[in-house]
């Protein structure tokens, strides 16, 4: 079976190696341009899956758009059997995704039909869910809505971040895609339609949407945080100056306090009044500096307890 890969971030790497680990003929990989890096952008920096791709001598190809036909001509003369998609990061016209004789497959990381969308592991975080998976579908023009042939479900831990579980889903992924092409190679791959009925969506993240709202509990304010560790990072506002948080747990007891208001900064975080609870940070990054603890952030004057954060703050 002669695969196409298509993929961009970090998280598409695991699946990509696992067909290489596995003895699968990958054709070539399509994944996005390099992007200018630094302070100047001067600087070309290639995808996380274009590295691997080279790393293993793989034909890479990496249009603007995946359409047109001359891209088109291309892809045939890789000769595919399949393509499978992993975060690539463009949706594909439907002769793309019907060009291989077999179809395209696509890894999403979620239960589907919940989280279609582009932050699906944000989405559970955000929504509170005990738990979430990867599903693996036949790709059709319809986001997300294609039939299922393959899903794996694992629990989410109170207190994982994006970052610890985008990287258990990428690798429980790449599992559940071997598993599905196995099925796919054995003639055995029942796709079972998705119910539309029951869809729910998690759309791509807007800056606005990792704003903290302190009047909100603390059992949401630390979803927020924990949804957007390490990246982008909710936010929130001191004196008028943007500070991200990182690290929410949830503290013991509290007093009285504005939603807001810093009740007390020691070795282990900065314990911060919400609407209902109160929330501990364990981790800061005031705008133009570096991550530091909470207490770094007040052994150098930046903040107190008593100081009230978010004046501003909105409603996600």
């Amino acid at each position: 079976m002669r695969v196409l890969f298509w993929g961009t971030p970090e998280f598409a790497t695991p699946p990509l190696r696992a067909l290489l680990g596995e003895g699968f003929e990958v054709a070539g990989v399509v994944t996005q341009p390099d992007r200018p890096v630094g302070r100047s952008r001067s600087t070309l920096e290639p995808s996380a899956v274009k590295k691997v791709a080279l790393a293993e001598s793989l034909t890479v190809l990496q249009p603007e758009r995946p359409r047109g036909p001359e891209f088109e001509a291309q892809l045939r003369a890789l000769a595919p059997d399949l393509s499978v998609v992993v975060a690539y990061g463009h949706i594909l016209p439907k002769s793309v995704i019907d060009l291989p004789k077999l179809g395209t497959l696509n890894i999403h990381a979620s239960l589907l039909p919940l989280l279609r969308g582009a932050a699906p592991i944000q989405g559970a975080i955000l929504e509170g869910l005990s738990e979430t998976g990867v599903s693996i579908m036949q790709m059709v023009p319809q986001l997300d809505a294609g039939p299922v042939i393959h899903r794996v479900a694992t629990p989410i831990a109170d207190d994982e971040t994006y970052g610890e579980l985008s990287l258990r889903l990428s690798e429980l992924g790449a599992l559940a895609l071997i598993e599905a092409l196995a099925l796919v190679s054995m003639g055995r791959a029942d796709a079972q339609p998705q119910d539309d009925r029951l869809a729910t969506y998690a759309p791509k993240i807007e800056r606005e949407m990792t704003r903290i709202d302190w009047t909100r509990t603390a059992e949401e304010v630390g979803r927020v945080v924990r949804a957007y560790d390490p990246r982008p990072g909710a936010f929130t506002t001191l004196r008028g100056t943007e500070v991200k948080l990182f690290g929410a747990r949830l503290a013991p007891g509290m007093r009285d306090a504005e939603p807001g208001e810093v009740l007390g900064i020691d070795h282990v975080g900065m314990t911060v009044a919400c609407g209902a609870g109160a929330l501990r940070i364990l981790a800061v990054q005031p705008a133009g500096k570096k991550r530091l603890t909470p207490e770094d952030w007040m052994r150098g004057r930046g903040i107190a307890a008593g100081d009230r954060l978010g004046e501003t703050a909105t409603a996600r």
